[in-house]
């Protein structure tokens, strides 16, 4: 997970200003229809101003190994599924306020549907499920044949990688199922089959065994692999995954979510079947195959934000996060998505919010999972169909009441932080409320940095103290995988010990491979309390391993970004602990562990 000075875009300029806490609304529900009026007002400006129309057209792909022919009746089952797709998209837009934009089919002169045929190089037995990229490669001299730009366009390649037995009804498939893209390009990945046919999703009957999902009634299949490519080709055009909102939840699945396999269940019977979000309508309306405008396409978009914000609400059990946005093109929607860890991005849920004229905007965070450290991504949708993006960890407790002092703390701290390896550190660690979080934790880091750091043999803490930071005892042994070992802080920019959505005051750096030895013996000590994990922005994973007089007494389990173990180890009678951090088997690269409060008690 990332914190807030951690961006993930280009052209991006931040000045934070803490403000706060308590002055912001309990959280309401905005109007969608305002927030749709409000978006298309600014859209409609920036593309009214030197307009630059643009016919921008999905481009089809079918490609077939050397060894196997192209699937029966293709480009006519292709061209009504396609074709049923582009009508759901142009109906969800259309509720959503937007018209009736939808994707854009590329026809010939008598209306048919152009597909672009490539024959691979290899035989079947020579493709497997991770060869997406190989397969677009042979695809790219066709493309550039009928003068199409494959970085410039969004493009679907359907493989015939999947086995489908009409007698036996069985199906299976090894096809690369899988897609990315942006308002500027994009790529889709897709199977297709005999079976596969809108004519097909009523149907109850026959029943088929699918090697994935077992037995099925031949529409289900259909409703998975149909809404399959709906939802590939939602990632082409720039979407994220997202689940459907508790308040959405009576539409059906989110498309970008599970709705990929619910797309048509409706039609059987069989449930509400799929819709999509008003976040994502909202990032479409941008995309040039659905404003019809190649406006700026490519240009770079910068942000700069003041007044960012967070604040408790609604008791404690939901947060907005506030702020003001200047930007190049204009800034027309927010979307921000509030993502639990586990399952992916699956089940992020979405937030929506418009700048008004000076640019501020609120983001009313109560779609909330208890029990979960999370991560708040922020995405602002430039006119021209760039994006920029903020990344804030948070964390939520079983009993609902969420924590937002991983976003507060990094803002509050921003111009600590700046200032932190230079004589200003301490100006601007004064500046800070006395006895606050930001204080504390800032005085630690400053303390954890300076070259005359104070620590204490464990044998010499006073009798009389019952607990101590294992950050502050003088190790025997200290070695890190990556750069030097570092106490109460990272040594890096982004200083804050933080983990699993938590702010830690102490800490020990422990890039895998690591290792701290500690001499405990005569120190009295019963107890090690912590936590461990990665830290906020890293991408590895970690396994840690605590021994007590050469006998292992803790393994965590693997853990990657965004993950904390806990541990409670006891230490009666032992006189050497050691704490390792090992490399989870899959080497080192972006292993920043860290050992997150861990505390003596006597």
């Amino acid at each position: 997970m990332q914190y807030a000075t951690r961006f993930a875009f280009i052209g991006l300029v931040i000045a934070l200003v803490p403000t706060a806490a308590a002055s912001a609304a309990e959280p309401t529900p905005d109007d969608p229809a305002e927030v749709v009026a409000a978006a298309r007002a600014i859209l409609d400006d920036y593309h009214r101003a030197g307009p630059v129309p643009v016919d921008r057209r999905l481009q089809v792909v079918c490609w077939r190994c050397r060894d196997r022919d192209f699937p029966a009746a293709q480009h006519a089952r292709l061209d009504r599924i396609l074709t049923h797709i582009q009508a759901f998209y142009a109906r969800e837009m259309q509720r959503h306020g937007f018209g009736e934009a939808s994707i854009r089919l590329d026809r010939d002169a008598d209306g048919r549907l152009v597909v672009h045929e490539v024959v691979g190089e290899g035989r079947y037995d020579d493709y497997a499920t991770g060869d997406g990229r190989r397969i677009r490669d042979e695809c790219l001299p066709v493309l550039r044949e009928a003068g199409i730009d494959a970085a410039h366009e969004t493009i679907m390649i359907f493989t015939n990688l999947a086995e489908w037995d009409p007698e036996k009804r069985v199906f299976r498939h090894k096809s690369p199922y899988y897609a990315s893209g942006s308002a500027a390009s994009g790529t889709a990945w897709q199977l297709d089959s005999p079976e596969l046919d809108t004519a097909n999703l009523p149907l109850t009957e026959p029943t088929i065994t699918d090697g994935q999902y077992g037995r099925i009634s031949l529409g289900k299949h259909n409703s998975i692999f149909i809404g399959g490519i709906a939802h590939e080709l939602g990632h082409a055009l720039g979407l994220p995954h997202c689940r459907e909102r508790p308040d959405e939840a009576s539409r059906g699945t989110a498309l970008m979510g599970g709705g990929n396999r619910t797309y048509g269940d409706e039609i059987r019977g069989e449930g509400k079947g799929s819709f999509l979000t008003l976040a994502h309508a909202l990032r479409l309306a941008s995309h040039p195959q659905f404003s019809g405008s190649a406006k700026a396409l490519r240009a770079k978009a910068t942000a700069e934000f003041t007044e960012l914000a967070v604040d408790a609400s609604d008791s404690g059990r939901a947060f907005i996060f506030s702020g003001t946005v200047a930007s190049d093109p204009p800034v027309y929607a927010v979307v921000a998505y509030l993502d639990p860890e586990g399952h992916s991005d699956y089940d992020a849920r979405t937030v929506v919010a418009v700048p008004d004229a000076e640019g501020r905007f609120t983001l009313r965070c109560n779609a909330l999972v208890a029990g979960k450290p999370a991560e708040l991504r922020i995405v602002f949708c430039h006119a021209n169909g760039a994006t920029s993006q903020l990344r804030y960890p948070y964390a939520v407790a079983a009993d609902g009441q969420v924590e937002i002092a991983a976003i507060r703390v990094p803002l509050a701290l921003r111009d600590f932080l700046a200032a932190a390896d230079t004589a200003e550190a301490k100006a601007q660690l004064e500046q800070l409320a006395a006895g606050s979080d930001e204080r504390r934790i800032a005085a630690a880091i400053l303390a954890g940095r300076s070259a005359s750091r104070a620590t204490l043999p464990a044998s010499d803490v006073p009798a009389d103290t019952e607990s101590y930071p294992l950050s502050r005892i003088t190790p025997a042994e200290a070695t890190v995988g990556w750069g030097r070992p570092a106490y109460d802080h990272l040594s890096r920019r982004e200083a804050i010990l933080l983990g699993g959505g938590e702010i830690f005051e102490t800490g020990i750096y422990a890039h895998a491979p690591a290792l701290h030895r500690y001499d405990l013996a005569g120190a009295g000590f019963r107890r090690l309390e912590g936590a461990c994990g990665l830290a906020g922005g890293s991408s590895g994973s970690v396994v840690f391993v605590i021994r007590a007089d050469g006998r292992e007494v803790f393994r965590s389990d693997t853990i990657r970004a965004g993950g904390l173990e806990r541990f409670a180890i006891d230490l009666a009678q032992v006189k050497s602990l050691e704490l390792l951090t090992e490399d989870a088997g899959d080497g080192k690269g972006s292993d920043w562990g860290v050992w997150f409060g861990p505390l003596l008690r006597r």
